[in-house]
């Protein structure tokens, strides 16, 4: 077992002429599962493909994409595990300090619009070779999308890349199908069938295709941009799922054929049974390794796919809302692998996916026919027909603690908690609190204003509040002193300034300080950045309030830690303007005094 090739010396070593595919990442190599260029490139070359990897290369150096060697059938490019605009820059476009998934944590090893430079450098340096592209930045920007960097609708990346194919969602079986097709000797403009990717045609021939609003109407019309977005939240499971095609020109398509469907159990153990190292490439050790990995290292991955339908998530529109997940046997073998590495110490960090306690599908028909078009699971509330049962879940995490050599396991990728409610029994969130909160327990509400939480498909304010009591009462019952952390979004679409009032008096009568403050940012394939941009709900027509003054999202960010001196003068303009002076004062209940106090 050995890292995957990185340069001519290692294809030699393996006595390799030639590869079959380049892969180009704007992250540090990573021989880690959760890292996307890991993965796939470890699923090609358990089907028999010759796979190497050219890591964050120089954009303004052509000889570095040509390290490999010319690929036998394609270059394969992704911006990274996140968006390249995102990782580099704030909700507030102020450039970042730190890139994690850099060698070091150092920034600007990777080009902004990653997916775009680099397919432009690969087709320089072989120009017939076909470029696929995969990953969160192209797989959310498939169609033409509002860009909050540029202010305006960009074009399907597939376009403005000018790549071959875009493998979107999670892509492990298409990558396969598409390789086998080129290993066919199909031309790559002739592979236009293969679930979950997104392809250039000239005329639509299907006629289950459903033809969205054409890339000119929808930058003319945002009423015409809701439709669309509707459309395409409307068909992103591959059980009911239709073919979608926007329109540029006369004789141009870009055409969404219809989602893989989700791994099956078998599959996703394949996967992850992998034969991954498990670490950084050695040849970061003298830039201190890859921070990215540390998080994940000893955490593991147990599910995919959220039925949680949050309004500001992606995950709907990468993974799907279908949950899938591994087998107790897969994941078990994975944590016996920790005790193997000398730097393990015992403890587990986390045992989930987007949402920890999601373990199987919301209900029993879901596999079968797909998740409802017109519901969601748990908003408003919990579905009557939703299997809320947290038993397999627990067996497993009892199976982990057993095994010799485990102190602890912990969750930390966040538990839905009106899910855990909905179960109707206290045993998991005692369990929880007994064996599997490392001190403190992230949950994340994101408001407390229901008017807010409607738009973000949370559950109401009251739910979350017999959460934390409950969570209050077993540790105090178990004689366990553990906090709580709850994580706020401010400016979410919806948010007045009365509403960001509303949650700094909750955090004030609660006691509860958010140890992370997040502004809402629009980033593509978001219900909520579809709201964020048109000011209309897509799936109900309404109109919908946006903060999109500056002032107001800083306003809005700063009530969330009105405490701070340095926010002092932002809090008392918001309480000024929302007519709240009776907060400003000395004593119980007000925010802020009436004047700075000196410093010391």
């Amino acid at each position: 077992m050995d890292f995957l090739p990185v340069s001519k010396a290692d294809m030699k070593r393996r006595g390799w002429d030639c590869l079959d595919f380049v892969y180009i990442s704007g992250d540090a190599y990573v021989d880690h599962p959760s890292f996307g260029h890991a993965l796939i490139c470890r699923r090609l070359e358990s089907f028999g493909y010759k796979v190497g990897i050219i890591a964050q290369p120089d954009v303004k150096n052509i000889d570095d994409f040509k390290r490999l060697g010319r690929p036998r059938l394609g270059f394969l490019v992704s911006a990274g595990n996140v968006d390249s605009m995102v990782n580099h820059y704030s909700v507030f476009k102020r450039r970042r300090k730190n890139d994690f998934y850099t060698p070091g944590g150092v920034a600007g090893k990777r080009p902004d619009r990653a997916c775009i430079v680099y397919t432009s450098k690969a087709k320089e340096a072989y120009k017939d070779v076909p470029v696929i592209l995969g990953g969160i930045e192209a797989s959310l920007r498939r169609f033409a999308h509002y860009d909050y960097w540029d202010n305006k609708i960009r074009r399907s990346l597939l376009l403005d890349s000018k790549a071959d194919i875009i493998s979107y969602g999670m892509g492990e079986n298409s990558i396969i199908e598409i390789a086998d097709a080129l290993n066919s000797g199909i031309d790559v403009r002739d592979i236009t069938w293969i679930a979950g990717t997104v392809v250039r045609k000239k005329e639509i021939d299907d006629p289950d295709t459903i033809i969205l609003p054409s890339y000119k109407e929808i930058t003319e019309d945002k009423k015409r941009f809701a439709e669309s977005f509707r459309l395409q939240y409307l068909n992103s499971e591959s059980q009911d799922g239709r073919p979608l095609a926007e329109q540029y020109d006369k004789n141009l398509f870009v055409v969404q054929n219809i989602p893989q469907p989700p791994l099956t159990r078998a599959e996703l153990d394949d996967v992850y049974a992998l034969p991954f190292m498990r670490e950084y490439h050695p040849m970061y050790e003298s830039e201190g390794g890859v921070p990215a990995l540390k998080e994940v290292k000893f955490s593991i991955t147990s599910s995919r796919g959220c039925f949680g339908g949050c309004a500001f998530c992606a995950l709907t529109y990468h993974q799907g809302r279908v949950v899938q997940s591994r087998s107790h046997e897969s994941i078990i073998e994975e944590a016996k692998l920790f005790s193997q590495k000398p730097d393990f110490k015992g403890y587990i960090n986390d045992v989930g996916g987007p949402t920890a306690n999601f373990r199987h599908p919301a209900c029993k028909k879901q596999m079968e026919r797909g998740t409802c078009k017109h519901r969601d699971c748990l908003f408003p509330k919990p579905c009557k027909n939703l299997d809320a049962d947290h038993s397999e879940y627990i067996v497993l995490l009892d199976k982990l603690r057993a095994l010799p050599g485990i102190k602890k396991v912990f969750i930390r990728s966040g538990v839905r908690f009106d899910y855990a409610l909905a179960e109707g029994s206290d045993k998991f969130i005692n369990r929880l609190c007994k064996y599997h909160v490392s001190g403190t327990l992230k949950v994340a509400p994101e408001h407390v204003s229901d008017n807010v939480l409607g738009m973000m498909r949370k559950p109401e304010n009251e739910v979350f509040q017999r959460f934390a009591e409950k969570y209050r009462k077993i540790n105090e019952k178990n004689g366990m002193k553990q906090f709580m952390i709850p994580y706020f979004i401010s400016s979410h679409p919806g948010s007045t300034l009365e509403d960001a009032v509303e949650l700094a008096v909750y955090l004030k009568n609660t006691g509860f300080v958010p140890d992370q403050v997040q502004d809402f940012y629009p980033t593509p394939g978001t219900l909520a950045t579809c709201m964020y941009y048109t000011r209309i709900h897509p799936l109900t027509g309404e109109s919908v309030y946006i903060a999109d003054s500056i002032e107001e999202k800083k306003m809005q960010r700063a009530l969330l830690h009105f405490n701070k001196p340095e926010n002092y003068d932002l809090v008392k303009k918001a309480l000024i303007k929302t007519g709240r002076t009776d907060l400003i004062g000395f004593g119980e209940g007000k925010l802020i005094p009436p004047r700075k106090k000196k410093q010391t």
